[in-house]
């Protein structure tokens, strides 16, 4: 698949997700071809020929400007995030490829290990760039139940969402968690596009998860920051926990996810509850690297 082509498609992709009156423009009447956006209405809008832009949807052009690549954004009403994996794209179709990364660093310092244990009673996990769960202090661990039923080398969190049986009943809000997953892994792919660990994961979930495969088609992109989660955990009950994502210096994107609650509330009760249940194990050993 050229680079080209990955362009063209995230364009087709997102020109087919607005609809005429979302840019000011009649419905019209009957029936479209396609949906969103035809390809002369998007180029109308851009302030482009319809030539030029069929021709970057098809690959044909590579080096658009950046005053188009903005006026293309602005009209597919890209967030920063895909506006970014716009950019990548356009370059990489240009051949100005970023230098690939080093393979991932599966590996978690003790020092970040020790940082775990402290932030108990609050569940606290470390996560490779494609969500790989390498070390969890105790509640973190039980934060996903069933996740040890899988050997170490398979528990990742995105993995678990999508595949493992208890993954939709734990999210409370499952479709909106697993459409800002699946835009993460995209994220990943603009950063690296030849990311193996990447491409092997995101291989099994479109083969394997109908839902992923649906939503991998759709080119969201979303960086993953802090936020929200609501939990129907099956041991401490329902849970509304805010969390926070930072990275961990000197690492190959692995990043440290942790969550906590407003002491005195219902939620920071039932968080307090995984760290008080006897868990099957309470972190991930160091032989778990592949």
């Amino acid at each position: 698949m050229s680079e080209g082509t990955e362009l063209g498609r995230f364009l087709r992709a997102r020109r087919g997700r607005i609809r005429p009156q979302d840019v000011g423009l009649p419905a019209g009447t009957g029936i479209r071809r396609t949906p969103g956006l035809r390809r002369e209405e998007l180029a109308t809008l851009a302030g482009v020929s319809v030539d030029y832009y069929t021709r970057l949807e098809r690959g044909r052009e590579t080096r658009p400007s950046p005053a188009v690549v903005a006026a293309l954004g602005e009209v597919l009403r890209l967030s920063a995030d895909a506006l970014q994996r716009l950019h990548d794209l356009v370059a990489l179709a240009a051949g100005q490829a970023p230098a690939p990364c080093p393979g991932p660093a599966r590996a978690v310092r003790e020092s970040v290990r020790s940082l775990l244990e402290t932030l108990r009673p609050a569940p606290a996990y470390i996560v490779s760039r494609t969500n790989d769960l390498l070390a969890a202090n105790r509640p973190g661990l039980r934060l996903f139940p069933g996740i040890t039923d899988w050997p170490p080398e398979r528990r990742n969190v995105t993995r678990y969402m999508f595949l493992h049986p208890m993954g939709r009943r734990l999210f409370r809000d499952w479709e909106e968690m697993a459409a800002h997953s699946a835009a993460h892994l995209r994220a990943m792919a603009g950063a690296d596009p030849d990311m193996p660990e990447l491409a092997q994961l995101v291989g099994e979930l479109v083969v394997k998860s109908p839902e992923f495969a649906r939503l991998w088609e759709r080119y969201d992109v979303r960086a993953r920051g802090g936020g929200q989660k609501h939990f129907q955990h099956p041991e401490v009950g329902s849970m509304c926990l805010t969390y926070e994502v930072m990275a961990i210096f000197r690492t190959d994107g692995q990043r440290l996810v942790t969550y906590q609650a407003p002491p005195g509330t219902p939620d920071h009760d039932a968080m307090l509850l995984l760290d008080m249940a006897s868990p099957e194990e309470a972190t991930l050993p160091e032989g778990a690297e592949r």
